[in-house]
């Protein structure tokens, strides 16, 4: 590998922009070299501007270039096939979430991976946010006890990205937000209950917003382009169920639109030690001491990094042979798996058997 890792970006739009560019451009061990995109413009405004030596607009033209890994912020339908070209090209990946639309396409990412020889990362961003860092820890040091139950969500009132866009289009997204911001989540609820499987799962969605006319309230809702007369053929909420292999249980909800107060992340997990609870960034403990009951919150260090970077961060890391990954691509497997499964629940009507 040469001094620097030589890098190429294919999908040159707003999450690149905002969350991956800044980092690349700053990163003392990376190069980017190439940058690609459909809409010509984009790439080459892009690239003028941070003096880009490569500029095209198909990815297999990229892959022809002397680089080291690839950067996928494209819509979700292309991530598994630029991943799966990339990697039998001998680069290294790293793709926005989620992985891929279908399971078939997860896996077929997981095995050109592993023939390749390469490494394979979907952003998993939250897991480097203070929070899910220490309570990663209290975990692992056994204050929780045995993880039996939890919920988790991310609601809004008014949040559709890119309304008439690829966001809003289940040919080209998987989905709404159910695989938008449940991947976000739903990674984070399974990363802390140690990875259990799956055994049956139950879920409904709905589209009651999709002529809503009513402004946005969510900031996150300025992803991606909206077309005035484009599709809209995915739900606007989600709500489930998941019953794992080791017993535990874990409620669900995900929406980009519904009659709330206020668009609400949150995860809560409970244990037979102790509990939390997550909501809009604030954590507070549930447990016991000296016969009392007590709530605890975590004097919290400050991120250093912003989690979308800290995950870039830690990708570098992991190709300069520094840690493990954090995220393996049968992990990835596992949540697109889980994500169709609730898909399939809420089509059919009823629960359904992973």
């Amino acid at each position: 590998m040469a001094t620097k890792l030589r890098l190429g970006a294919v999908g040159i739009g707003g999450i690149f922009n905002a969350c991956h560019a800044p980092v690349w451009l700053k990163h003392p061990e990376v190069e980017l070299v190439a940058v690609c995109d459909i809409i010509p413009a984009k790439a080459r405004v892009f690239a003028e501007a941070h003096g880009i030596k490569h500029v095209v607009t198909d990815y297999r033209d990229l892959l022809k270039l002397d680089l080291d890994a690839i950067d996928i912020c494209t819509p979700n339908l292309f991530h598994s096939e630029i991943a799966v070209a990339a990697l039998q090209a001998g680069k290294h990946v790293i793709t926005e979430k989620p992985d891929a639309i279908n399971a078939s396409e997860a896996a077929r990412m997981a095995v050109a991976a592993r023939a390749a020889g390469k490494t394979l990362m979907a952003m998993r961003n939250n897991r480097f946010t203070p929070h899910f860092q220490f309570l990663k820890q209290y975990i692992a040091d056994g204050q929780m006890g045995d993880i039996y139950a939890g919920r988790v969500g991310w609601i809004r009132r008014r949040g559709t990205p890119g309304r008439g866009g690829w966001f809003t289009t289940k040919e080209l997204s998987g989905g709404g937000p159910l695989i938008d911001l449940g991947v976000h989540f739903l990674d984070l609820a399974l990363w802390l209950m140690g990875n259990p499987s799956p055994v049956t799962l139950s879920a409904s969605t709905f589209a009651k917003f999709t002529d809503s006319s009513a402004p946005a309230d969510s900031a996150n809702a300025s992803f991606g382009e909206a077309k005035a007369e484009g599709t809209f053929d995915v739900e606007d909420l989600a709500i489930g169920f998941a019953r794992f292999s080791n017993g535990a249980a874990l409620q669900l909800e995900f929406s980009w639109a519904s009659n709330i107060d206020e668009e609400t992340v949150f995860l809560e997990l409970r244990g037979s030690k102790a509990g939390f609870n997550f909501r809009n960034w604030r954590l507070t403990l549930f447990t016991e001491a000296s016969g009392t009951l007590v709530d605890i919150t975590p004097k919290l260090s400050k991120l250093e990094l912003e989690q979308h970077a800290a995950f870039l961060h830690h990708f570098v890391d992991v190709l300069r042979g520094r840690c493990e990954p954090t995220l393996r691509p049968e992990h990835g497997v596992d949540m697109i798996k889980l994500l169709t499964g609730l898909y399939a629940s809420a089509q059919q009507g009823r629960e359904v058997q992973v």
